[in-house]
């Protein structure tokens, strides 16, 4: 591909504002390759990360019967995590770089799946785009606040089809919370408090972090691209396959892996946009490259139309049990008993409960056979995530999770994370989307790639 096309089309869109620029099949010519298919074709994919979430996501693909696998992509090609996904397409074209594979095979390539490291979902997902790919991205969408403004602005000017990965927001809990929404059971909301008390990868060790370990790397990997723009540290054990989400440099901790399957309908269908306060209550055993033991960041929204301000609180770490009325101790005491992350949505008189993903809320305030009985009722049947993309890049329907909305559900966490890295409390302007009241925690909203990443900034 033309590199200069790919930077001129990369620089319409800047961190904070984007310029008007053509479309995708218009600036990439017979590059791009945004149009549906038609119903009754099969979807060609390519998939970026082939071992892990990617393989699982493969196997959810080709469940559908929607798709044929094209292409395989992943830095770590002889790994044993992505043996699977390699054996059982022996014919498709397999790539350590996802800029080759798109160089090369781009033409016959119509969605491109990223199941890759938070920190690399960005310029997989933003090169597809570019080329009028159809783009999956894993949750959390990107790795800092500047990235997924430009993922959204680039979805849109692109016009392709684009999913992240939250597969709750195309089950029942997705449903049920717009009905409820649209019939006014959730237009009194001022608190919510979100809690995951399950093991993460870093307990135990990660507070007394000082450097990062080194590993031999393994053989045939490709350690730049799997980097990509984040700082280039060793390798070692503690990064790859499946420790990297412990690490800021990388990943977004439990913010990132949890936050888009329990906060999801709540920020979608009470409009919560972005806060304009992040306060760092707690951050037990905080360390400067790893995430914390447990911590508790609270999120200030400021009332929106005639729906009224909102505090949402999150907690994590094994003994961060969520402090909550004494009535609903049990409740999550047992969910953390359970290992089940989960949510309180505390909507005027009554209060509510659900897990996390696709799970339905309860009442479990007083009365709740006899409030149940009047909400409204709701069908839960839908294309599941996967034959949702997938159908949408057909012309049949639309995704449930575009980046339109599934970035500023991110952006949400990305800026939890910068509370969790520095404390304290961040002061957020939601119209200019700048930090104003911390230079640290304005340097990460946006940090700069590292050299030779520049391209798609």
């Amino acid at each position: 591909m033309n590199h200069f096309v790919r930077r001129q089309f990369f620089k319409a869109s800047t961190a904070f504002g984007a310029a008007t620029f053509l479309p995708a099949h218009i600036a990439l010519g017979d590059q791009a390759n945004s149009e549906t298919r038609a119903p009754s074709e099969r979807v060609n994919v390519a998939f970026v990360g082939s071992g892990g979430k990617g393989d699982r996501n493969r196997q959810a693909f080709l469940a559908t019967g929607l798709c044929n696998v094209v292409a395989l992509c992943d830095v770590d090609l002889q790994g044993k995590h992505v043996q699977p996904a390699l054996t059982a397409h022996p014919d498709a074209p397999k790539f350590t770089d996802f800029r080759r594979m798109l160089d090369e095979v781009g033409d016959q390539i119509d969605a491109v799946v990223v199941s890759t490291p938070d920190h690399s979902h960005f310029a997989a997902g933003m090169l597809a785009m570019s080329m009028g790919k159809h783009v999956w991205v894993e949750k959390p969408l990107a790795h800092t606040f500047g990235q997924v403004e430009r993922m959204i602005d680039l979805a849109d000017r692109s016009g392709v089809v684009t999913q992240m990965g939250n597969q709750g927001h195309s089950e029942a809990n997705f449903h049920q919370f717009k009905a409820w929404s649209a019939g006014g059971v959730f237009k009194d909301v001022r608190k919510i408090t979100a809690y995951m008390n399950k093991y993460r990868r870093w307990h135990g060790w990660g507070e007394s972090v000082t450097e990062y370990p080194t590993d031999p790397l393994p053989t045939g990997m490709d350690w730049n691209t799997w980097c990509n723009p984040s700082p280039m540290n060793p390798h070692s054990k503690r990064l790859h396959p499946g420790n990297w989400r412990s690490w800021f440099d990388y990943g977004s901790g439990a913010f990132g892996d949890w936050g888009p399957h329990i906060l999801d309908t709540c920020h979608r269908f009470l409009e919560l946009g972005l806060p304009e306060r992040i306060t760092a209550i707690k951050r037990e055993g905080a360390n400067t490259l790893v995430f914390p033991q447990a911590s508790t960041i609270q999120f200030a929204f400021p009332s929106r139309g005639e729906m009224p301000a909102c505090d949402v609180t999150w907690y994590d770490g094994r003994e961060n049990l969520a402090e909550v009325e004494p009535e609903y101790k049990a409740t999550v005491d047992r969910a953390a008993k359970e290992n089940r992350p989960g949510k309180i949505i505390y909507a005027g008189d009554h209060v509510f409960q659900g897990d996390s993903h696709g799970d339905e809320l309860e009442v479990i305030s007083t009365g709740a056979d006899e409030v149940m009985a009047t909400l409204p009722k709701y069908s839960t049947k839908s294309s599941n995530h996967w034959a949702n993309f997938l159908l949408s890049c057909k012309g049949v329907e639309e995704t449930q999770s575009p980046f339109h909305i599934s970035g500023p559900l991110t952006q949400v966490f990305n800026l939890g994370v910068i509370a969790q890295r520095l404390g304290g409390e961040i002061e957020f302007d939601r119209v200019t989307k700048t930090i104003k009241n911390n230079d640290a925690a304005l340097a990460l909203l946006d940090p700069a790639p590292r050299h030779g990443w520049e391209e798609f900034y």
